[in-house]
């Protein structure tokens, strides 16, 4: 038997703002396997996305694993494992 969704209010984390998690969003994110519900409201969420809360994000400063290129990244390395420029990131992503 298929769920039947039904539109839920739910209350924004960053602004506090109510919002609508709509029955065909339950849907969605239902299909995709998401079990939990949304946090925050559509604005939030693009401004998030953006960079957009707490200013731009915090980089910092790396030497390439692969080609010692100086560059940024949005992570604090651990040191644990290799990090990459952007440019030799990419290519082990096409690997």
């Amino acid at each position: 038997m298929a769920e039947e969704f039904k539109d839920k209010n739910l209350t924004c984390r960053e602004c506090g703002k109510e919002f609508v998690h709509s029955a065909e969003d339950q849907k969605f994110y239902q299909e995709k396997g998401y079990e939990n519900e949304p946090v925050r409201c559509p604005d939030c969420r693009s401004a998030r996305k953006r960079g957009g809360f707490d200013g731009p994000r915090e980089m910092h400063k790396i030497t390439c694993a692969e080609c010692g290129k100086e560059d940024e990244v949005p992570f604090k390395p651990a040191g644990d494992r290799p990090v990459y420029c952007k440019e030799c990131f990419a290519k082990k992503r096409q690997e």
